[in-house]
This record gives structure tokens, C-alpha cells and sequence, in this order.
């Protein structure tokens, strides 16, 4: 089945909320590779919660971390990789990307206010109205999401199942593209 990728990492990219970290998960899992999330790779290496990290560091030391578990994992082959929604905003990270098939997750703004209406652990939706605050990101990230190699969009009928099978035909007709 995963043959066609010739061991080329994946990187999920997208806005919070959008699915990377289950969809990565799944299609880790049926492509026989191995997953990892940029978020819990940080959390694991610093002992601390993204939340708090953003409290104690700020965003821009975030980013740096982002980076730098991201430039470590590239080199590897046959990963799926959930990486953070902010990633595509720093110039560098897209080096690093661009050396496997980038994916985008794009969920419209009102499915993930629904997803994340109930979520108080990401840093950038605190003391904010969220539908403002997730229309006002995807507006400064969307044109960084455009580059991506293939494009998924949300369809709200689709299971967990239909998404991933999609998601591997579109990187199969991304491929002969090339």
C-alpha cells in the first residue's frame, strides 16, 4: 500500500483543530509508518504543557522549539508528522517540509469553533471570541497553507475511515502529477 511514497515523510499541516493529530494518526497506521506530533514531541522534551510553555517562554520561543523537533525529524524517513497550525509561518520550517509531501487539513472556520469551543488549552484562543480569533488566523495562514502539495478539504459526512482513504488518493494523484 505505501510503497508509492518511496518512504517520503508526511506533514499534516493545518489550523488547530483541524484533525492533524487523529488524521496523522490513522494514516501512519495504514501506510506502516511511524507518527509523531510536533506539539507532544515539545511536551515530552520540555516536561511541559504547550499552555505553559507559551505562559513561561512566549510564542516566538515556542516557534524555535517547533523548529527545532521538526528539523530533527525530517531527516528520518517513513513518518507522518501532526505538526503545529503555526509551523508554515516561519520561513526556515518550509525547508524542511518541502523535503516530504505536505498535507492540509482545511477545516471552515465554523467546524472548528465547534471543535474547539470546549478546548481551554491552546494558548492563542485565550480571552478571545473564538470564531474571530480562528477567522483571523486562517486569514494570516491561509495563503502558507496554499502551498501545500495536496489539499483536503472538510466534508462533514465523511468517517474518520473515508477521510484517511482519501487522503492517501490524493497524495497518489499529487505524485503522478509530478
Amino acid at each position: 500500500m505505501n510503497d508509492f511514497l518511496k518512504g517520503t515523510n508526511l506533514y499534516l499541516i493545518g489550523m488547530m483543530g483541524a484533525g492533524k493529530t487523529t488524521v496523522g494518526q490513522r494514516l501512519a497506521a495504514e501506510l506502516d509508518y511511524r507518527f509523531f506530533d510536533t506539539d507532544a514531541v515539545i511536551e515530552q522534551v520540555t516536561g511541559l504543557p504547550i499552555r505553559e510553555l507559551f505562559a513561561q517562554l512566549g510564542e516566538a520561543e515556542f516557534r524555535k522549539l517547533e523548529s527545532q523537533v521538526l528539523a530533527e525529524l525530517s531527516p528520518y524517513m517513513r513518518l507522518t508528522i501532526a505538526t503545529g497550525g503555526g509551523i508554515i509561518l516561519k520561513r526556515e520550517n518550509w525547508s524542511h517540509l518541502r523535503h516530504g509531501i505536505v498535507v492540509w487539513l482545511d477545516v471552515p472556520v465554523e467546524h472548528l469553533q465547534v471543535r474547539l469551543q470546549a478546548d481551554d488549552t491552546r494558548p492563542l484562543l485565550q480571552g478571545t471570541d473564538l470564531t474571530v480569533k480562528l477567522q483571523t488566523l486562517l486569514e494570516e495562514r491561509q495563503a502558507l497553507y496554499a502551498q501545500a502539495d495536496v489539499r483536503i478539504c472538510y466534508q462533514a459526512e465523511e468517517t474518520l475511515e473515508q477521510l484517511t482513504m482519501r487522503t492517501i488518493e490524493e497524495i497518489k494523484q499529487a505524485l503522478k502529477a509530478v
